[in-house]
């Protein structure tokens, strides 16, 4: 173990100040990756058997509140845009789908935080990595140039350096890429399911208009059901 971690810091001395760059955005990679993991993971939630619940709700309960606390029982950016969007039940569909649209971006944005810093390492790490590998190509060819090639170890040295931080740059940039892909993939998801529920939602707008059901009668619902 000691030997490795020697290794390590001997790669990352040989490979000169761009190793220790490549080390920084790895670590601020990789705390993007553990923090965007596990917001993701606690936004997910049974989609189908939420809609169930609030589609039970409004339909047989007729109670907008109900299906506002059905909402405040799950967590995620699905939960929050149909609650945004109850709260706006009786108004004109317009003012709903723009409140809808609105709570949809700020949730997006939410969903795509930190994404900016991966697809910047992943893009940025094989950049450095071919920086490393010209400034320790100049190095071979400075010291061949002083020294000939009565000292091979000094050209070696450069070759080094190059070859080294072509690796690190792979190295870093290869994982964060496919994080990057696998978040993005999960999010496509969110908003496929953001825009199952929405679709959903005005849906089920339209056929408690058709039945009769108002603001009013709805929220009346909810207080007389509490009240028994």
């Amino acid at each position: 173990m000691n030997g490795e971690k020697f290794r390590f810091m001997e790669y990352m001395d040989q490979g000169g100040i761009v190793m220790w760059l490549l080390l920084i955005m790895s670590i601020i990679a990789l705390a993007v990756i553990i923090e965007r993991f596990i917001a993701l993971w606690r936004a997910k939630i049974n989609v189908n058997e939420f809609l169930a619940k609030i589609r039970k709700a409004l339909i047989v309960n007729r109670s907008v509140r109900e299906a506002i606390k059905v909402c405040e029982q799950y967590r995620g950016p699905v939960a929050s845009i149909m609650k945004a969007g109850l709260l706006k039940y009786g108004q004109p569909k317009e003012d709903v789908e723009k409140t809808i649209e609105n709570a949809a971006v700020f949730e997006m944005g939410r969903l795509e935080r930190g994404l900016t810093v991966l697809a910047t390492v992943a893009n940025v790490a094989p950049l450095l990595g071919f920086l490393g590998t010209v400034t320790g190509m100049i190095k071979s060819f400075d010291a061949l140039a002083a020294a000939g090639l009565s000292n091979p170890a000094l050209v070696a040295n450069g070759i080094k350096e190059a070859l080294l931080t072509t690796a690190g740059g792979l190295f870093v940039a290869i994982p964060v890429q496919v994080m990057y892909n696998y978040f993005m993939s999960r999010i496509n998801k969110f908003v496929r399911d953001i825009e199952t529920a929405a679709n959903m939602l005005m849906e089920t707008f339209v056929e408690m208009e058709r039945s009769g059901i108002t603001a009013e009668a709805a929220a009346a619902s909810a207080v007389d059901k509490k009240a028994k």
